[in-house]
């Protein structure tokens, strides 16, 4: 499907305008409180381990059949599934519309299936939801830099290294994004 740049420009928009407000989360939040808190610091030696109980904790949505329509979504992205993957992570968003990781995952869909608007939509619930979220902010960033908004594709790197500094490919993005920007890579 293609996004009329119109379209996109007011999804954009919309999201970088709003005021961001928090729901409660089903996720134990003073656990994730200390999880960030590690992930930010500078010498930590396994960020990967504190990343991985992050997504442990984001993916606990309090129901087993909710968990369950969040693994079988996850399953169909990995087969390649994308269609399947979105009919199972949208039965998630119908019934669970306070739990974040099932907008961030049916984003991470939207995006395999080359509909970005719906994917900039569903970060934007996400991030509504869980301002924390690095990997929905990484992923909003690589929409807008394949949509050629590179200022704005920074400004969404910077916001999820500003939570985790050592995820993967964030610093290498980021100074492809400013040397670009800066008008270095010519």
């Amino acid at each position: 499907m293609v996004v009329s740049r119109t379209v996109l420009n007011i999804f954009v928009t919309a999201f970088l305008s709003v005021s961001v407000f928090s729901v409660p989360s089903l996720a134990d939040e003073t656990k994730l409180d200390g999880l960030y808190d590690q992930l930010s610091a500078p010498d930590l030696e396994d960020p990967q381990s504190v990343e991985r109980q992050i997504w442990a904790e984001w993916s606990r949505s309090g129901s087993a059949s909710m968990d369950l329509l969040l693994s079988r979504g996850r399953r169909a992205m990995e087969n390649g599934d994308f269609a399947k993957a979105i009919n199972h992570l949208t039965a998630l968003t119908d019934h669970a519309p306070e739990f974040a990781e099932g907008w961030n995952a049916r984003a991470t869909a939207f995006f395999n299936a080359d509909e970005y608007g719906l994917s900039i939509a569903d970060i934007q619930r996400a991030l509504a939801l869980n301002p924390r979220h690095f990997a929905a902010l990484q992923g909003l960033g690589r929409i807008l830099e394949e949509l050629d908004r590179k200022e704005d594709a920074l400004a969404a790197y910077q916001s999820a290294a500003a939570i985790h500094p050592q995820r993967e490919g964030l610093k290498e993005a980021i100074e492809r994004l400013e040397k670009t920007i800066s008008g270095q890579d010519i």
